[in-house]
């Protein structure tokens, strides 16, 4: 790893510059996490308002999901070859120009297509903000950078449906996208004042035949994980879909090995660090997606809960990992990533399998309980492991690094409801609208005990990364 980049702008109001670039990605990530939160409360409205369909309305979220995750790859392999700087205020300028898009658009279809340009900032945004804030901190202080930037994502994610509600519910739907204007340009003016320019460039071509299987493949498969359960598995169009993915990823793999420069080098998932750490985030978003889908369904069906109370319930996990996602991150500092990340998957499990023992008339508080303790896990975890994979790449590579870091998270989130989707509908083997609550209950539970094992691989994947110092 080479040392932090240089910043030629000596410390302002008594911080380091690389206390501002922290200020700038964490801003940043807290932004396109708010934005990601926001959004969920305004469908109905939306719906309501457009006179769109809830099929339609649905794909509000699912363009947002596809455009993002298909596109990660392709800027984080450019920040690589022409600089991050660049790339990730150009991703502030679109994201914020498609909220505005967003707000102004009168029409549902308008609103999807703007929703999609959004999505290429966002895409930007997070592909990078992991490698533009590890060049400017020491190794030995990565974990801890990480920790905090990961802490203002989560806070984004919790204050977003209260946040979402209260614009929606006083000044219209839009106002939830005005709202980053202001933030949007006040961001890109901090980005231009504090990101270093970058001072070492790549002369090696871009592989677009490579990013563009690798995109096909990712959209193919999140509308297969995401359609899937509402049509049928065996529909046509989504085995369709299922053969495209396959055959898209096959053809990006075929592309990689026979080009020198590839968009991906398979030789990073040669480093046991990496590919072990990649797969544990990927089992822990899936995770933490089923039970953000189940939870639900039991609160307002099972138990009668309001959608405000179930909103004030499923806040529990987001604070919670607030609260020790920066203490992890600078604990793996000192005793490395190992401990604390495994700890806290072995945590989440313990949690999950807690849930797993509802019943209809489960208190309040031992849901809440659970729930926190899952929480504690999540952010125990998430900082360890993400130190652990940016730091385990050369800089050459820390773009494309961030990329799959964000793609494991998109496409871990869409199995995650996918499976949660599946598991729910077959144990209750009917419509929802007619389901008693024991029923949903029992649903939800057999949900719960079988993602309880997903955060076990993941502490599997996180011993088997291997005991070598992050360098």
């Amino acid at each position: 790893m080479p040392p932090p980049s240089p910043h030629p702008a000596p410390p302002r109001f008594g911080l380091a510059p690389k206390w501002w670039i922290l200020a700038v990605t964490a801003s940043g990530s807290f932004m396109s996490a708010l934005d990601a939160s926001v959004v969920n409360v305004a469908l109905p409205v939306i719906a309501e308002t457009t006179g769109a369909a809830v099929s339609a309305v649905e794909w509000v979220i699912l363009i947002y999901l596809i455009t993002s995750s298909a596109s990660l790859l392709l800027f984080g392999r450019l920040a690589d070859l022409h600089g991050k700087r660049a790339i990730y205020m150009a991703g502030q300028a679109v994201f914020t120009a498609g909220s505005l898009c967003c707000g102004l658009a009168g029409t549902i279809g308008l609103l999807i297509s703007a929703r999609a340009l959004q999505a290429v900032g966002s895409a930007m945004v997070f592909a990078l903000s992991p490698a533009i804030l590890i060049s400017a901190f020491p190794a030995g202080e990565r974990g801890r950078a990480l920790g905090l930037q990961a802490t203002v994502t989560y806070l984004g994610l919790a204050v977003g449906p209260g946040l979402g509600g209260f614009l929606t519910q006083h000044w219209g739907w839009p106002s939830i996208f005005f709202i980053n204007l202001p933030i949007g340009v006040a961001l890109l003016a901090l980005a231009w004042k504090n990101l270093p320019v970058d001072r070492r460039k790549s002369n090696q071509p871009f592989d677009p035949a490579g990013a563009a299987a690798m995109a096909a493949a990712l959209a193919a498969m999140l509308l297969f994980l995401s359609q899937g359960g509402h049509v049928g598995w065996s529909h046509p169009g989504i085995l369709a879909l299922g053969v495209v993915a396959v055959l898209a990823a096959a053809a990006f793999v075929w592309i990689e090995r026979r080009i020198p420069h590839p968009a991906l080098d398979f030789g990073l998932f040669r480093n046991r660090r990496f590919s072990a750490s990649i797969l544990a985030a990927y089992l822990c978003y899936l995770a933490t997606a089923a039970v953000s889908f189940l939870l639900p369904f039991y609160l307002l069906a099972a138990r009668g809960c309001t959608a405000s109370r179930t909103g004030l319930v499923m806040m529990a996990v987001p604070l919670a990992m607030m609260t020790v996602t920066g203490a992890s991150g600078s604990l793996s500092d000192r005793i490395g990533v190992r401990i604390p990340a495994t700890a806290g998957m072995l945590l989440m499990s313990a949690g999950l399998f807690g849930l797993g023992g509802l019943r209809a008339d489960t208190g309040l508080m031992v849901i809440v309980t659970a729930l926190v303790l899952s929480g504690l896990g999540t952010g125990l975890f998430t900082a360890p492991n993400n130190s652990a994979i940016m730091g385990s790449v050369p800089a050459g590579r820390q773009g494309v690094a961030g990329a799959l870091l964000a793609a494991a998270r998109t496409v871990g989130f869409a199995t995650g409801v996918a499976l949660a989707g599946l598991v729910y509908t077959t144990v209750l083997g009917g419509p929802h609208e007619t389901a008693g609550p024991d029923a949903v209950a029992r649903a939800v539970r057999t949900g719960m005990r079988l993602i309880a094992f997903v955060p076990l691989a993941a502490a599997a994947f996180s011993l088997l990364r291997g005991t070598r110092p992050t360098p």
